[in-house]
């Protein structure tokens, strides 16, 4: 059984009792009248608390769209999406932004690192501006629960680029989200970098209980997942275990 649904992000996050991911007939569609273009046609996708998702596709299929849908980076044309307790379809750009806030976490190709700050920095201050107390302390943490309790002052261009992306990873679970959504998260990275990171990302997300939904083109990456979901042409073309 789901529990109930509210609309009002500030409310407390309800204990969920069914799936942490529900869509139904998604749509999103950019453009209009004849520059229209349908990017996801009707998806119907259910994830459970806790599960590994890869959302695997060519180029087009819909596959980071869809992710952008379910994180709330990109608004829904239409249908109905429930994300960890929120009823997304109903909420305002700031609503989705605080919807996000302590209960989804995102990783990116690109690292999105502000250069100015250290990585301690970078990840305590979305702690400081979400108003959690002992945000340093708990960046400190996450960043040495990812191998950097050594590069805590370093900045941004003092780091490789695999441990850039662990910076990014211990920004997004440093709040303890219910669901991490990573988008080709070992795309800038060489072959050796990137399964270290994988590693990392899937052994985080499980010690921290969250969903892990992953946008990959990368089929042994995705065979890692409980799931491969299977996107073309902005349908769901099949949903199997890996």
């Amino acid at each position: 059984m789901v529990a109930p649904v509210t609309s009002d992000p500030r409310a407390p996050a309800p204990f969920l009792t069914g799936p942490v991911i529900l869509a139904k007939q998604l749509t999103l569609a950019l453009g209009q009248g004849e520059a229209r273009v349908e990017i996801l046609r009707g998806i119907d996708l259910e994830i459970g608390v806790g599960e590994t998702v890869a959302l695997l596709g060519p180029s087009g299929s819909g596959k980071s769209s869809l992710l952008a849908v379910l994180s709330g980076l990109e608004r829904m044309s239409g249908g109905t999406l429930l994300v960890a307790g929120q009823d997304f379809a109903q909420l305002t750009e700031d609503g989705l932004a605080e919807a996000r806030r302590g209960r989804i976490g995102i990783v990116l190709q690109a690292f999105h690192l502000l250069p100015t700050m250290t990585a301690l920095e970078n990840v305590a201050t979305p702690l400081e501006l979400a108003g959690a107390e002992g945000a340093m302390d708990t960046a400190r943490a996450a960043l040495e629960a990812v191998g950097l309790g050594h590069r805590l002052n370093h900045y941004p261009t003092q780091l490789s680029g695999g441990e850039q992306q662990r910076v990014a990873i211990a920004r997004a679970l440093a709040p303890s989200p219910r669901i991490l959504f990573a988008d080709e998260p070992t795309g800038n990275l060489d072959a050796a970098t990137g399964a270290g990171v994988a590693d990392l990302l899937f052994s985080r997300a499980e010690a921290a209980g969250a969903t892990l939904v992953m946008v990959t083109h990368d089929e042994d990456l995705a065979r890692r997942c409980q799931r491969i979901v299977r996107l073309a042409d902005g349908r769901i073309a099949s949903d199997s275990a890996a």
